[in-house]
């Protein structure tokens, strides 16, 4: 009787220490994010993107491609000054543990199986950058499914570091109806490469 109310006494402790460092991450990351309107964008972007898709008419797809085009570049734009903003945090504030699931203050307890946010995000900045400015010369649709890629991954980071891995994947799956791995095999080489080295994924 004593041990299991021991065991209980640690999973509830465990329970209450886990949601205090997820509230601590949450508010970290959304007084930042709260400076911009890079959610909105995001939303504004896939929704033009699905729109454009089924338009029939040739002239009108390209009117709507045109004007997804600044929608875009402001995306990219309030992300780069974000990771900049970001990059300022003290490194002990910006990791992220690489264990599946939330165990509290893991990355200060195992600072070797963590990863520093601030550099997802540059990686991040440099991908969404890099395919909005279209170097590569992919066509409109090809762009529009490797920036939502580049997005959607900067998505599960986020909720990564607030949550787990395993809580961001759910949420990218059921929002998205896409897996973490679809989308890690979309985004351009040079973020998948950068983003895998730095994560260990």
């Amino acid at each position: 009787m004593e041990s299991l109310t021991l065991v209980a006494l640690i999973v509830i402790g465990a329970y209450i220490l886990k949601s205090r460092d997820q509230r601590q991450r949450i508010a970290l990351l959304g007084s930042h994010l709260g400076n911009y309107q890079i959610e909105k964008l995001m939303e504004n972007l896939t929704e033009g993107y699905l729109r454009c898709l089924g338009e029939d008419d040739p002239a009108r797809r390209e009117q709507i491609w045109a004007l997804l085009d600044s929608t875009e570049e402001k995306l990219s734009a309030q992300f780069d000054s974000f990771a900049a903003e970001f990059s300022r945090l003290d490194e002990s504030e910006a990791r992220v543990s690489k264990f599946p699931v939330a165990i509290p203050y893991a990355h200060r307890l195992f600072p070797g199986a963590s990863f520093d946010l601030r550099k997802a995000f540059a990686i991040h900045a440099r991908g969404i950058s890099d395919v909005m400015k279209n170097g590569a010369g992919r066509s409109p649709k090809a762009k529009a499914f490797t920036l939502s890629a580049e997005l959607f991954l900067m998505q599960h980071t986020c909720h990564w570091f607030c949550k787990s891995k395993t809580v961001a994947s759910a949420r990218m799956l059921a929002r998205h109806k896409t897996s973490y791995q679809q989308v890690l095999d979309a985004v351009s080489p040079q973020t998948r490469n950068a983003y895998r080295e730095l994560t260990g994924q």
